[in-house]
C-alpha cells in the first residue's frame, strides 16, 4: 500500500483548530449548542456562503470540514456516514446535495474544502466580531481581490485620466512660463542691441 492510498484511511482535517475551548453558551445547554451548530452547518451547505458571530463559524466549520471529508472517504452507500449525514443536515434535500454535488467538486481537492473571512465591523459598536464562512467553488463573486492593481477597474480607469489631465495642465503653464521669460529675453536682447546702436 503506498502513501497516497494511507493518507485516505486518516481522516485528517485541512484547518487549523485552536487548542482553547469556545465560549458558546446557550441557555439550553450542550444540547442548545449542538443545535446552532446544526443549523449553521445547515445554511452552509444550503447557501454555499454564510455570515455570523466568528466563534461560532470557526467551530461550525470544523463540522463542515468533516462531514465533506466523510462525505468524500466513503461515499453514500456507507451507514455511519449517512447517519452523520442525517444528523448533521437538518433539511434532508441537503444530503444529496452532499453526496452529489459537494462530493465531486472536492474530489481531488488538496486544500480545506471551507474558507472564512473577517466581516467588517460596525463603528462605534460593541457587537460580536462577524465572518464569513463559505464553501469553496461557490457560485458566488470572490470576496476578495485576487489582482492588487488591475488597471481596467473603473476607478483606475478614472485615476489615470484625472493624472494626465492634471500633467497637461502643468505642461501648459510650464510652457507658458517658458515662453514668457523667452520674451523677456529677446525684448532685453533688443533693447541692448538698440541702446548699442544709439551709442554709435
Amino acid at each position: 500500500m503506498n502513501q497516497a492510498e494511507v493518507a485516505k484511511l486518516v481522516s485528517k482535517l485541512r484547518i487549523k483548530v485552536p487548542p482553547q475551548p469556545r465560549k458558546l453558551r446557550n441557555i439550553q445547554g450542550p444540547q442548545g449548542r449542538l443545535d446552532k451548530l446544526r443549523k449553521t452547518v445547515t445554511g452552509l451547505i444550503k447557501h454555499e456562503r454564510i455570515e455570523l458571530n466568528s466563534n461560532r463559524a470557526d467551530e461550525a466549520r470544523q463540522y463542515a470540514e468533516r462531514l465533506i471529508s466523510e462525505a468524500i472517504r466513503h461515499g453514500d452507500c456507507h451507514k455511519p456516514t449517512m447517519d452523520i449525514a442525517d444528523y448533521w443536515l437538518l433539511e434532508k434535500e441537503l444530503v444529496h446535495k452532499l453526496f452529489k454535488v459537494l462530493v465531486p467538486r472536492y474530489e481531488n481537492f488538496d486544500k480545506s474544502y471551507t474558507r472564512m473571512h473577517k466581516a467588517p465591523r460596525a463603528m462605534n459598536t460593541r457587537n460580536q466580531e462577524k465572518a464569513v464562512l463559505e464553501l469553496r467553488g461557490n457560485p458566488y463573486p470572490s470576496l476578495t481581490n485576487k489582482q492588487a492593481s488591475n488597471r481596467q477597474l473603473i476607478q483606475n480607469i478614472l485615476l489615470d485620466a484625472a493624472k494626465y489631465d492634471y500633467r497637461q495642465s502643468k505642461y501648459l503653464e510650464m510652457a507658458e512660463k517658458m515662453g514668457k521669460a523667452e520674451d523677456k529675453e529677446a525684448g532685453t536682447k533688443a533693447e541692448a542691441v538698440l541702446e548699442s546702436n544709439d551709442k554709435n
